[in-house]
């Protein structure tokens, strides 16, 4: 099978308002806000508008919010349908003078921004589809403006991989394979999705260039929860749980999700 980043572009190219469905349920929800108190424990401050960047952005929901926070926002994605979902969402918040759009997959970060042109980027669920993961966190390297920018970078973590086939599809053999495999199965749109393990991030984004400040689980437990706890009147207590957890690298290993926020290295005449 091509796993290139046409291949992942076209699952996206159709069907947007089933991702903007999923992001409403409680899974996405959790996902989406647990990543973006993350990040907000790590976004810099300064007194003039501050530039961010969403790679892959979907619908815009973690753009808005920080346009919301007096951003400056480039939402950028390959998709037509998800850039118009993206619109909408930020004409609904009130924030469109806020904010710019382009179409663009994840591989043209270096050419289409100038060097230093950002002080926070986005990278979330996106490595998974493209065909040189490395090559798309050296164009965030290149694009973000100084050591005291912030990136955050979520992937699927191949242990979370291994839990969800074994706890929620019951299939054992589907779990003892992806035990060893760099790819799973993507469930919402079908087609496979690249997995990640913690150790081989380090190693990527440190060929990048950018140094980790912190390392999150998201969603560690919530997709196992019995049956008679409601995901959506438990909701307050789940996230805060799911907070805590996230924290703890014992917990974090077998996330469904890997959050790594990190910074620049500064070369050393830049350091001078």
């Amino acid at each position: 099978m091509n796993r290139s980043v046409t291949t992942g572009a076209e699952r996206f190219q159709s069907g947007a308002e089933k991702y903007a469905t999923y992001l409403e349920s409680p899974e996405g929800r959790l996902r989406l806000d647990l990543a973006f108190a993350n990040l907000q424990e790590f976004l810099p401050k300064a007194a003039q508008p501050l530039r961010a960047l969403d790679l892959g952005c979907g619908t815009g929901a973690l753009g808005v919010r920080l346009a919301q926070r007096g951003f400056h926002v480039t939402l950028m994605d390959v998709s037509p349908e998800m850039l118009e979902l993206a619109r909408n969402a930020s004409r609904t918040a009130g924030v469109t003078e806020k904010i710019a759009f382009t179409l663009a997959d994840a591989s043209k970060v270096a050419a289409l921004f100038d060097p230093q042109s950002f002080d926070v980027i986005l990278c979330h669920n996106v490595l998974e589809f493209v065909d040189a993961p490395l090559s798309v966190l050296r164009g965030v390297t290149r694009a973000l403006r100084n050591s005291a920018s912030i990136f955050s970078l979520l992937v699927r973590n191949q242990p979370g991989e291994v839990l969800k086939a074994a706890l929620l599809t019951g299939d054992l053999a589907a779990a003892e394979q992806t035990l060893t495999s760099e790819w799973g199965d993507e469930s919402l749109y079908g087609g496979k999705v690249r997995l990640f393990k913690t150790d081989d991030l380090r190693s990527m984004l440190e060929q990048a260039s950018l140094a980790i400040d912190a390392t999150r689980g998201v969603r560690i437990l919530s997709d196992y929860l019995p049956a008679k706890i409601s995901r959506t009147d438990n909701y307050a207590e789940i996230y805060e749980l799911e907070r805590k957890l996230g924290t703890r690298p014992d917990f974090t290993a077998v996330a469904r999700y890997t959050q790594c926020l990190a910074h620049p290295i500064p070369h050393s005449k830049d350091a001078a």
